[in-house]
């Protein structure tokens, strides 16, 4: 995966290479819960103004996100590291003024480059996506089990604990509490932002 560059997502149509969209895209992406708002996208910003993960994380913007997905920009949007940045606060969603998800729009993009082999889970957790178990440290105390407040893990047939990713919301609870200190969680690119200040995620 890569950052999106600014070739990826300008705003002059007259710049984006005809051969790069895919007019079927953006239908497709609206077929995911929550992401039927696609179209009503007019770019007004509200939802990039309120972002939180926008402050420290320069790169992503949501706006340029749900405009690049009507656009049909698929393989840019796809195999981007920014989609990975939303924290899925929704602070979006109840500012816009057309009612677009974008939190959604995000969620199903995520959904989708996960469907096509995109984003394989050794690069989810390398870009603090979701907490991983060391199986060789767990002891199956259920400590995260007990803890985790979007029922992630679970202690798997082999007797040590998982961490679903689907359910992972990268929170840290797990990585805190868990005595054998068998959980790793590496810094999302927010977390990057934050301790850099916001100018460099890399």
């Amino acid at each position: 995966m890569r950052p999106l560059l600014e070739e990826d997502w300008e705003y002059d149509i007259m710049t984006i290479q005809v051969n790069k969209l895919n007019k079927s895209f953006g239908p497709e992406i609206a077929h995911y819960q929550g992401c039927s708002t696609l179209s009503l996208c007019y770019g007004c910003g509200s939802c990039s103004g309120v972002c939180p993960v926008e402050k420290v994380v320069p790169e992503f913007d949501p706006r340029k996100i749900v405009h690049m997905a009507s656009l049909g920009l698929e393989k840019q949007l796809l195999e981007s590291d920014e989609i990975w940045a939303c924290s899925q606060c929704q602070s979006c969603i109840p500012v816009c003024p057309q009612e677009v998800r974008c939190a959604d729009i995000i969620k199903g993009l995520r959904e989708e480059a996960v469907k096509r082999g995109l984003a394989d889970s050794d690069r989810l957790a390398s870009l603090g996506v979701f907490a991983q178990v060391d199986p060789g440290k767990c002891v199956a105390c259920l400590t995260c089990v007990r803890l985790c407040p979007f029922g992630a893990p679970y202690i798997a047939g082999s007797g040590s604990a998982y961490i679903e990713p689907d359910l992972c919301k990268a929170c840290g609870i797990c990585v805190l509490e868990c005595p054998a200190e068998a959980i790793e969680l590496a810094p999302s690119l927010e977390a990057r932002g934050m301790r850099n200040g916001g100018r460099d995620v890399n």
